[in-house]
């Protein structure tokens, strides 16, 4: 429904402002701007229209000049709770936590009751999980919780800083409340079934799940975590899955695995290191599952030539974003490492293995992407004891035994295999146990 602006002269300056505040909630931008333009022509230092005009700016693209407005709006009215807020936001977005902790605080300063400063005391428990302070991240979510018992954020939040700090039946508690006040939340409803398979209901996640698939059928997602709630293991986690999931986690990828301790791509430069000695620039790498592109300023120093893969677009712009790479490609990996005979030096893989399950296919596809003499560098989560080579775990990843990775690895002719119990990252509150295998081919 398209919303005509009325011209400021013919109804009052409070009107105005809710029309413009309307207009630009409802993404109606032109129209915005020129209701906004006439009122700040009419009245410059109107706070609450530099506000708005500040919230426009943001919504084209324009985030210095937003953050200058909402700052100017704020000298001229700084109790304005909302408004602070906002700013915090804006600032999150240009990566000023500092700042935007402090806008946040000031919000919450400010706010008159009846809920205000909810938001902010959210937003400051979204910092404080960013930072891995789960303590500091419960209490602001508990304050949100308070002020505004049925936000279903500040619940979500809270679940999360539970389980971080081993609270499992707490998390779940926590999280089931999110997802009753959300229901579409993906997020919040595909950690409480996780925190169920945590806690042992398997029955209670896989009727969540199959509700799930129910209501969204085909969903790749809940597909392959049905599968591992259900204990069927399809061979590798399918295309749809790893584009979904990857795709959705792409903009806040790399300030999460910051709170996970993740150290797969230093680990697996090490193992560069062990293999090749002090960089020389000499080699044609490929990073296979290249992700954001963590691992690129860590391999290109052993590169002449740097080649990354990966099926996530998301993942793929800021992997062009960060830089390193001399060239991208979108592509299930297995098949570009096929399709790529004789053509590098190195295959490296951080933490991308662990969405296949038997690795017989992928590393005779890196053996044939290899020239004589490479090598391959990669990492996977540890299987628990027993006979099974790989099993999928309610994470949607597979842990795999060293034997089964020692035998691909043979099977597919490398030899000097090298596999070394490792902690890539850590997970609900605990060290993730896995292994960092590298292996050569012969130089004949």
């Amino acid at each position: 429904m398209t919303t005509t602006p009325v011209q400021p002269d013919t109804m009052t300056h409070a009107a105005a402002l809710a029309q413009a505040a309307a207009l630009v909630k409802a993404q109606q931008l032109d129209a915005a701007g020129e209701l906004l333009g006439r009122i700040l022509e009419a009245a410059p230092d109107d706070p609450d229209a530099l506000h708005y005009q500040g919230l426009l700016r943001h919504a084209q693209g324009r985030s210095n000049e937003s953050i200058a407005l909402i700052g100017r709006s704020l000298t001229l009215q700084p109790a304005h709770s909302g408004a602070w807020n906002n700013l915090g936001n804006l600032l999150v977005e240009a990566g000023r936590i500092d700042d935007a902790m402090r806008a946040y605080g000031n919000s919450v300063s400010f706010a008159k009751g009846g809920g205000e400063g909810a938001d902010a005391l959210s937003n400051i428990a979204s910092l404080e999980r960013r930072k891995g302070h789960w303590q500091a991240a419960e209490r602001f979510s508990r304050q949100a919780i308070e002020l505004r018992p049925e936000f279903s954020e500040a619940w979500y939040n809270l679940s999360i800083a539970l389980m971080e700090q081993g609270r499992i039946h707490e998390s779940v508690i926590a999280n089931s409340r999110a997802v009753l006040l959300q229901p579409r939340n993906l997020s919040a409803r595909s950690q409480v079934i996780r925190a169920l398979e945590l806690l042992g209901e398997n029955e209670q996640a896989l009727g969540m799940y199959r509700e799930w698939l129910a209501e969204d059928p085909g969903n790749p997602v809940v597909t392959h975590l049905l599968a591992a709630c259900e204990g069927h293991a399809p061979a590798r986690a399918s295309d749809g899955y790893v584009e979904t999931v990857f795709d959705s986690y792409a903009g806040s990828f790399d300030a999460s695995l910051e709170k996970l301790h993740y150290r797969a791509p230093e680990l697996v430069a090490q193992a560069v290191h062990q293999m090749h000695g002090a960089p020389a620039a000499s080699l044609a790498v490929v990073d296979a599952g290249c992700g954001t592109g963590l691992c690129a300023p860590l391999l290109r120093p052993w590169a002449a030539h740097l080649a990354g893969c990966d099926l996530s677009v998301g993942m793929l712009q800021r992997a062009e974003q960060r830089g390193g790479y001399d060239v991208l490609h979108k592509a299930e990996l297995t098949h570009y490492l096929q399709t790529q005979p004789g053509r590098f030096d190195l295959v490296v893989s951080a933490d991308t293995l662990c969405y296949f399950g038997d690795l017989h296919e992928v590393l005779a596809a890196a053996a044939r992407a290899l020239r004589p003499g490479g090598g391959v560098v990669f990492t996977v989560e540890a299987m628990p004891g027993g006979r099974d080579d790989f099993g999928l775990e309610g994470s949607g990843r597979y842990r795999h035994a060293a034997a089964h990775v020692e035998a691909c690895l043979a099977a597919a002719g490398f030899g000097a295999v090298r596999i070394e119990p490792i902690v890539p990252r850590r997970e609900a509150g605990q060290d993730v146990q896995g292994w960092l295998a590298s292996a050569r081919l012969s130089a004949h």
